[in-house]
């Protein structure tokens, strides 16, 4: 995983509710366990004709949309089956940021597992990001806080130690790993 400091990136909003796991990454594309690749499946029933071939008419095929790096997406975002392929293939698609009013909590937690950073916001807040689709905002992790081109920001929160995560670009697991010594250091002083 990347660490994730600050993202600058054009917004693609997708304001379509209820977008469920089996919508990001169907269900017949979940035959491996490697993340690269699985981005040219993201979307995929939305992306592709029944000859493989792309719709104009999907919205993250618009000129100014391509290679968007920050999804603002309708309320229930991820909901449906527990899949991490689908914060892997939105990555591997090259979004890295989803914001939404509203983000399924296993799809939540899935993300902020792979390096996918979730941000929930007020619907309020979703309509002012949603004004400045295709253009570039900000995202800033360590201030916890979205940028708008018109210098407005907008504060959000992601719990303490899946942030400390993301930012140091590590799993849970490498969290640990990281913290070694000073875990050796703990049982030896309790052992004594």
């Amino acid at each position: 995983m990347k660490p994730i400091r600050r993202i600058e990136s054009r917004l693609a909003v997708l304001p379509t509710e209820n977008v469920d796991t089996d919508q990001i990454i169907p269900a017949r594309f979940l035959t491996t366990t490697e993340r690269s690749g699985l981005g040219r499946h993201c979307f995929a029933d939305w992306r592709y004709d029944k000859d493989g071939n792309e719709r104009r008419d999907f919205i993250l095929h618009r000129p100014e949309l391509r290679g968007a790096g920050v999804l603002l997406a309708g309320r229930n975002f991820g909901c449906g089956s527990s899949r991490e392929h689908a914060p892997w293939a939105l990555l591997d698609f090259g979004i890295q940021v989803v914001i939404s009013s509203q983000i399924a909590d296993i799809f939540r937690n899935n993300s902020l597992k792979n390096g996918l950073l979730p941000i929930v916001v007020s619907e309020a807040d979703w309509q002012r990001i949603a004004a400045f689709n295709a253009q570039s905002i900000a995202v800033d992790l360590e201030r916890q806080q979205i940028e708008l081109p018109d210098g407005t920001t907008i504060g959000f929160s992601v719990e303490g130690f899946a942030r400390q995560c993301l930012l140091r670009g590590v799993d849970q697991l490498g969290y640990l790993l990281a913290e070694d010594a000073a875990i050796s250091a703990f049982e030896a002083q309790r052992a004594a």
